[in-house]
């Protein structure tokens, strides 16, 4: 049996740009997705702790050592720079491999630093 479950957090980050014009995704500073174990074109759910909304979307490299986190195209409308968010992925994996993994979870200091 397949089940999904946590695989990785950027528990409370800040949200640096909103970008209505671009034609949708989150780009994330590299160094944050690395530590992270994040990929771009990855699956991402976004939560944010401001306004309660949610979203799903995908990944897309952001300049390393920016502290970018920018939601883009009509996921702007879900939230204004400096509202914290909180970025999960998920992964498939077997049961049994469920029960050992550890996900990654990370905690970015002020400006979305490491």
């Amino acid at each position: 049996m397949m089940i999904e479950v946590l695989k990785s957090k950027l528990h409370c980050a800040t949200i640096t740009e909103a970008n209505l014009r671009y034609m949708g995704s989150i780009t994330i500073d590299e160094d944050l997705m690395d530590a992270a174990g994040l990929i771009a074109g990855e699956k991402v759910q976004v939560v944010n702790n401001n306004n309660g909304e949610r979203l799903e979307t995908y990944i897309i490299k952001g300049e390393r050592g920016s502290g970018c986190i920018c939601l883009n195209g009509a996921a702007a409308r879900k939230c204004v720079v400096g509202d914290t968010v909180i970025i999960i992925s998920y992964a498939l994996m077997d049961f049994e491999e469920a029960k050992t993994f550890k996900p990654k979870v990370v905690f970015p200091k002020p400006g979305n630093k490491l």
